[in-house]
């Protein structure tokens, strides 16, 4: 295992809020460096953050940062972030796909510009980011490409739920396995990570169900130490999983879950999708 992400680099897509920024901050710790692309470049009336103050977060944590306002779904912006990522900071080790689109209407209900857009950030954003870092990638000494996306679940209940947004998460965890197929010969790793329950964001508060759907959430801390953990792997030996957060910590050694969910009992918390 590589000891910390000291001096590693990372080129997240998001990251001005939520599990994204979490992730960020964990990595931090160690001195990493961060570049987020991201398209919140001034406050949001109902969403915390934008990716300057998430910038200012990672600097105040310990690592290097540097906001690119850009947005996945544009191929110039994908190579403006990778440009900027390579010239300030010499390369990329890691890339963490963390954009994504959350719309659970059913079929007959998705508009086609929200299945489009779920499309274009889930899928394509996952595919091309990754496609313009593996350059870089191939010449890193431990090089990750992380999704936070589920397995592979082909349940019916799962299909036939909200078969638009099943499409745009399978889609990126079926682009990423198919890196790690693709660019195994090169010691790039690529690997997909979901949580067992909830994760505490704006996304599951405002689509899933309020503060009542917070209260049952872990905190992205959660997805944060799990996803360090990944990160540490080897990359050769660590690749092409579909992996569960809660399984990673296990096999870490940590097993006591309660400090991600303070004051909630650990059979109130609300079941992700997916599992």
């Amino acid at each position: 295992m590589t000891e910390t992400l000291t001096g590693k680099t990372i080129l997240m897509s998001g990251g001005s809020r939520g599990i994204g920024l979490a992730i960020a901050l964990r990595a931090a710790r160690d001195g990493a460096n961060i570049a987020l692309l991201a398209k919140t470049d001034t406050p949001h009336p109902k969403l915390e953050g934008t990716v300057h103050t998430a910038a200012e977060q990672i600097r105040d944590a310990g690592g290097q940062a540097i906001a690119v306002v850009g947005d996945v779904r544009s191929d110039d912006d994908i190579v403006r972030a990778v440009t900027e990522t390579v010239g300030e900071f010499g390369g990329v080790d890691i890339v963490v796909n963390n954009a994504s689109v959350l719309n659970l209407s059913r079929t007959l209900d998705l508009e086609p510009k929200r299945y489009d857009l779920m499309q274009d950030v889930n899928v394509r954003g996952t595919f091309m980011l990754s496609r313009a870092a593996i350059p870089h990638l191939c010449g890193a000494a431990n090089p990750h490409i992380l999704s936070l996306s589920p397995p592979i679940n082909l349940d019916p209940k799962w299909l036939g739920a909200h078969t638009g947004y099943t499409l745009a998460k399978y889609g990126m965890s079926i682009a990423t396995l198919g890196l790690a197929a693709e660019f195994a010969g090169d010691g790039i790793a690529a690997n997909t990570l979901w949580p067992r329950t909830t994760i505490k964001t704006a996304a599951v508060g405002n689509v899933l169900g309020g503060e009542k759907m917070i209260a049952r959430s872990r905190t992205p801390e959660i997805y944060a130490d799990a996803a360090y953990e990944v990160l540490l792997k080897p990359a050769r030996e660590y690749t092409g999983k579909s992996l569960i957060v809660e399984d990673v910590l296990a096999d870490a050694g940590v097993t006591d879950l309660a400090k991600y969910s303070p004051g909630v009992d650990e059979s109130d918390l609300f079941p992700d999708i997916f599992l």
